[in-house]
């Protein structure tokens, strides 16, 4: 990568109205704060095609048995971290199906490692050990648009034909980075270069859609419940349970029943309830409907 003018990134620059922000009460600086995160859901707005499009890339890919994979380093990498960490336990995903690569390992998650954002190196072999390939996507995840690592990790992504899409608070992120580049318009900063604030809510906003949207069109939910989570803790139990006797359409002893026969599988449950059939034929007629709830029932 080139040389880089960071002055003129915009995630740089100084936010007039903020120019005070030493000189404000505690009140002042969450309501200045707080009418500038308002800023943040209109950028988002503003990209809803792009990211619609990066939907329809991710979700074409998992069909196919392809992954979704994160890269970043700083905020940017723990937000994809995290998304990649809840899509299991919400969706009932494989671990291996939404990963993460963090700029400094699992470490840098914890504990900040700064200078290891302008590692190429180091991004284009993390590529190589997970065997990033054509049938993956590879989102890279960074505020400022010009971070060597996400750089690096996108331009490995494209050599070996995986799909390349770029989340980035810098409109003039340079377009070749990937097949699609989510531009968002977020703005200068209250404090100044701090990217954690505006520039992390609306990156954190657009993994929850390309996520939750994806999640959705793979048959991962129904209406609007999310019938293939993992009840693996007394909320995600009782919530189980209140599906299958909600959808199901059966009382609380039956549905907690029939989520121990169905080896605690929610929807799995939910068409054994309508359907009065064994674990057996409920497995198939999902199979036969792609694992979307609606058409087995």
């Amino acid at each position: 990568m080139g040389p880089v003018d960071y002055g003129k990134l915009p995630t740089e620059q100084v936010l007039p109205r903020s120019l005070s922000l030493d000189r404000l009460s505690p009140l002042q600086i969450v309501r200045l704060m707080n009418a500038e995160d308002r800023r943040v859901s209109k950028a988002v707005a503003q990209a809803a095609p792009r990211i619609a499009g990066a939907v329809r890339r991710i979700t074409a890919a998992l069909k196919q048995g392809g992954r979704l994979i994160f890269v970043g380093a700083g905020t940017s990498g723990r937000l994809g971290v995290i998304e990649a960490a809840e899509c299991p336990p919400t969706f009932n995903t494989p671990p291996a199906m939404v990963q993460a690569i963090m700029a400094g390992g699992r470490p840098a998650v914890f504990r900040s490692k700064e200078g290891i954002e302008d590692s190429e190196i180091e991004a284009a072999s993390a590529c190589r050990r997970i065997g990033v390939g054509k049938r993956d996507v590879v989102v890279g995840i960074a505020a400022s648009g010009v971070t060597p690592f996400v750089h690096a990790a996108l331009k490995s992504a494209k050599s070996r034909k995986a799909h390349a899409v770029l989340i980035t608070c810098n409109p003039r992120a340079p377009k070749v980075l990937a097949d699609i580049v989510i531009a968002l318009r977020t703005g200068p900063e209250v404090l100044s270069g701090s990217t954690r604030l505006k520039a992390g809510t609306a990156c954190k906003m657009v993994l929850n859609m390309l996520t939750t949207a994806s999640m959705v069109r793979l048959g991962k939910v129904y209406g609007n419940r999310m019938v293939d989570l993992q009840p693996k803790s007394r909320k995600l139990v009782e919530r189980g349970v209140r599906l299958i006797r909600e959808v199901g359409r059966v009382d609380e002893q039956v549905a907690l029943r029939l989520l121990k026969e169905a080896r605690g599988h929610a929807k799995t449950a939910i068409v054994m309830a309508r359907n009065g059939c064994s674990y057996n034929q409920a497995t198939k007629l999902l199979a036969r409907a792609k694992g979307f709830l609606r058409e087995a029932l």
